[in-house]
């Protein structure tokens, strides 16, 4: 299993920089852009509440679940 961060599709969809998303929710780009490339095994929600709050969008516009297709043989 997988979750895929699809932070970069939203970004785009706002028409928003990653440096200008790092400073209204008061996190580092570097940690921002180990986010967004899926870097980070870890996210607190207070970070996902405020990236959706910033965002106008859900957990689910950001975050999804990608079973591998292994994982059953």
């Amino acid at each position: 299993m997988a979750i895929i961060v699809r932070l970069d599709r939203v970004l785009a969809d706002r028409k928003m920089q990653l440096s200008e998303l790092a400073e209204a929710v008061d996190i580092s780009i570097v940690n921002l852009s180990n986010l967004k490339t899926g870097k980070v095994k870890a996210i607190r929600f207070s970070t996902l509440n405020a990236i959706c709050k910033v965002l106008d969008c859900q957990p689910g516009d950001i975050l999804e679940y990608a079973e591998d297709e292994d994982t059953f043989e």
